[in-house]
């Protein structure tokens, strides 16, 4: 059997993990990996969009969700820790895998970067989409007995969290659904919108020496 780590003769048939990265560039690094992460979720969705005679949509949803759920956490990182070296904070990445705490995190660095008026409220206009996403999606991973949800932003890895207990969508007695035709429409704009902000911090500000 062939090795995984190995050359396909056709080169379009290859996938070259380190073109795209660079050992000095932490930073970038994360958007590359990013993009990686939405577009295969944005893929996946278009794909079974396109066939779903077999019902698949009902397992794959789970990497799409988890893909997706990834990339936005890795957007928000990789814009928090390029505003903490703006700002000359000692922080890096802050908030673990709580992409809404993160979120939040990113927010308090744009106000506080950001002087006009002007510049915050483009930053709210291109994250009220992801703002509105992230109030939903808590709405159903909060853990309604203890009021926390550390352990539950695995729901699209594991049926249940860390202590055995069952995420949402396994209890439930209706159908917990998914309209991808609308996700898509979504996750393209959430998706874009991120990259941008992220670029924008990290090309327009830190590399070109503000």
């Amino acid at each position: 059997m062939k090795d995984i780590f190995s050359y396909n003769v056709d080169i379009n048939k290859n996938a070259y993990m380190n073109w795209r990265t660079n050992k000095h560039e932490h930073i970038k690094n994360m958007i590359v990996i990013t993009k990686g992460f939405m577009m295969s979720s944005i893929i996946l969705v278009e794909q079974i969009l396109n066939n779903n005679r077999n019902k698949n949509a009902d397992i794959v949803v789970f990497p799409i969700l988890f893909n997706a759920n990834h990339a936005i956490e890795l957007y928000l990182k990789a814009i928090t820790w390029t505003l903490n070296i703006i700002l000359d904070k000692h922080e890096k990445i802050e908030g673990n895998h709580d992409i809404k705490q993160i979120f939040n995190v990113v927010c308090s660095r744009v106000n506080e970067f950001e002087k006009s008026k002007e510049k915050k409220e483009q930053f709210k206009k291109l994250t009220i989409n992801l703002k509105d996403y992230l109030n939903e999606l808590y709405i159903k991973i909060e853990d309604k007995s203890n009021g926390k949800y550390k352990d539950n932003m695995d729901f699209s890895r594991y049926p249940f969290n860390t202590k055995y207990v069952n995420h949402f969508y396994i209890d439930q007695f209706d159908n917990v659904v998914i309209d991808l035709e609308n996700f898509l429409l979504r996750f393209t704009e959430i998706g874009t919108n991120l990259n941008t902000i992220a670029e924008h911090y990290l090309y327009d500000f830190l590399e070109a020496g503000y």
